[in-house]
């Protein structure tokens, strides 16, 4: 995984804990489930690009 992909996934990241933090703050559901939704998204980015490097590695 290049530097950028792991920097872009990270900020995607910690905007989401954002937005999580924010919506409970307020108690705006919809912007929590945004935030969170958001999070696993870039949790599954990561992963993707972790798994692209270890079929690289081989």
């Amino acid at each position: 995984m290049g530097l950028g992909e792991k920097i872009h996934n990270a900020a995607e990241k910690l905007h989401g804990k954002g937005k999580a933090a924010a919506g409970n703050a307020t108690g705006n559901d919809r912007l929590k489930a945004e935030g969170k939704r958001q999070q696993i998204k870039a949790d599954l980015k990561q992963a993707g690009e972790k798994v692209k490097d270890a079929f690289k590695k081989h």
